[in-house]
């Protein structure tokens, strides 16, 4: 097939009307093609992107052979292909069983801003060998982050603090952190910081799909990465083939919206923990009913306020209690935790640190190449969270004042650290408007009943908008990201899917495994691959 007909309905510039509706079913190629076909000029313009050949090499000297790197140009505007080009990191393992291989399996972590070039390590170890064998496992970091062309805001240690908290003697500074932090941005990343966006990481997906001469892919994506999944098979629907989305975003709500469902979503897993941990008071000593245990942490927050609670050597305030706690109600056990040591520490009795969530705005160093800036993570997030729907972002800095003050009260736990001022308020407008998602592109969504970072209803949004999608609920699940979890029901139908490429016939409901729900993830077999640590579902990531 000629390199024309190959990408007219895949590298597109999508602009017109019906790419945005989304309304082409899977397997119209003339409609496809309609919806979003280049021009002429700018088919003829992406033939030496297509023709290029990646130079594989062993990634690193520590790691497997199998596991090979590359890079390869993508246009920086999909608008004019013959302009600037970047750089795309890719990474690979192939099957060793050609003969039992389907395609590629591409796959993103999270983020926005989250490196994927570990990826296929971490594939390999998760999923069963049925699966393995289909596919050559590929990971890319998306443009903008790590190796591909990394994008920076120049920004020092303390400018990446975000989630801050409402405070009527702060608020101005903290609009004066915004507003330098959009003006880094834009000094230090020029012209190619607005088109560091999802719809652009979805192009470089596709035309990867085409450098790998692929008349499809399929696609693995962990909460963010359910966007850029949802996205894709959004601009490409006939280029989709086996789609999993876990732990998944509702498309209504980016950016904003998102951030702000983490108060939303901290509320009931917040009741749900008073429950449990009421139930064995005997055990924590919290309180015997729901409503003594959420005394006693609302007492620990109004102690630490007046004199913070100190752990290790650190000082917590009332504010680092509540965000603490944010992170901490992933998990009913380690809510548990994160309140009797902070008990304990009140009461001047030892008590340790290690292992509790950190406050919000505490940085962890960055991992990665020397080459990458250190702010990079920070940097590709606003990149894309401002980029991607800049209409969701006031433009007032009084609206943030006022829905801060509001939400706290609404969502005591987290509602002003959500709602406060962010750089998005001063950033440039999109190039392009919001991507607007509803296909019948056949997909897979997992999604755990207590997730509180991408809540239940957010799945469930995803699922009405996808609607040749099946949905998999795990009930009783808690946690961000689900696949793998030792539960055989959520396992086997993700690997079922993969092999075979059939979806279940209706939706799925799984019963959560160990103790509390999220006993199973936690007690999943150790990590084994050399250099490739399980990603972190960070709290203040997708």
């Amino acid at each position: 097939m000629g390199v024309t007909a190959t990408l007219a309905p895949a590298l597109a510039t999508s602009t017109a009307s019906a790419a945005q509706t989304g309304t082409t079913q899977v397997g119209t190629a003339q409609a496809t093609a309609q919806a979003a076909a280049p021009t002429s000029a700018t088919a003829g313009a992406l033939e030496p992107y297509v023709k290029q050949k990646p130079k594989w090499r062993r990634c690193e000297a520590d790691q497997p052979a199998e596991y090979q790197c590359a890079t390869i140009k993508v246009p920086l505007d999909y608008r004019a292909p013959g302009g600037k080009r970047i750089d795309m990191a890719i990474s690979r393992i192939r099957t060793t069983t050609p003969d039992k291989r389907h395609g590629v399996l591409l796959a993103n972590p999270g983020g926005p801003g989250g490196p994927g070039l570990d990826m296929p390590l971490q594939l390999k170890n998760e999923l069963p060998e049925s699966a393995r064998q289909r596919y050559d496992l590929i990971g890319f970091d998306p443009r903008g982050v790590g190796r591909s062309t990394p994008v920076t805001c120049g920004l020092e240690p303390e400018e990446e603090n975000w989630l801050r908290p409402y405070k009527k003697a702060t608020f101005d500074k903290d609009v004066a952190w915004a507003r330098d932090v959009a003006r880094k941005c834009r000094e230090k990343s020029g012209a190619t910081l607005k088109h560091i966006t999802t719809r652009n990481t979805a192009r470089d997906m596709d035309l990867l799909r085409a450098v790998l001469g692929e008349q499809k892919l399929s696609y693995f994506g962990t909460s963010y990465g359910t966007y850029l999944g949802a996205v894709y098979t959004q601009l490409f629907p006939g280029r989709a083939d086996r789609i999993v989305l876990d732990s998944a975003v509702d498309p209504a709500r980016a950016w904003r919206k998102m951030i702000q469902w983490w108060a939303e979503g901290a509320e009931p897993a917040f009741d749900r923990w008073t429950e449990w941990a009421a139930a064995r008071s005997e055990k924590y000593g919290l309180g015997d009913t729901p409503k003594k245990v959420d005394r006693t942490f609302w007492d620990l927050v109004q102690r630490a306020d007046e004199k913070p609670i100190e752990m290790d050597g650190e000082k917590y305030t009332g504010d680092d209690v509540r965000s603490m706690m944010r992170r901490a109600v992933f998990s009913v056990r380690e809510g548990t935790d994160l309140v009797v040591a902070l008990k304990k520490a009140a009461a001047g009795r030892p008590a340790s640190a290690k292992g509790l969530p950190d406050p919000a705005g505490t940085r962890r160093p960055a991992a990665g190449s020397a080459d990458v800036p250190s702010d990079n993570m920070t940097a590709s997030f606003w990149a894309v969270v401002c980029n991607d729907n800049s209409a969701a972002w006031s433009r007032d800095p009084e609206s943030y004042r006022r829905d801060a003050i509001e939400d706290k009260g609404r969502y005591p736990l987290y509602g002003d650290f959500a709602s406060s001022i962010k750089p998005c308020a001063f950033w440039d407008r999109s190039v392009e408007r919001a991507t607007v998602v509803n296909n019948e592109v056949g997909s897979l969504l997992v999604q755990n009943e207590w997730d509180s970072q991408t809540p239940l209803p957010s799945g469930q949004a995803l699922h009405a908008d996808l609607k040749g999608s099946r949905m998999l609920t795990v009930l009783g699940g808690e946690g961000h990201g689900v696949y793998p979890s030792g539960n055989a029901c959520t396992d086997g139908t993700v690997a079922d899917y993969l092999t075979t490429g059939t979806l279940p016939t209706k939706d799925v409901t799984c019963e959560a495994t160990g103790d509390s729900g999220g006993g199973a993830r936690e007690d999943r077999k150790p990590d084994v691959r050399p250099g490739a640590p399980l990603p972190q579902r960070s709290p203040d990531r997708f």
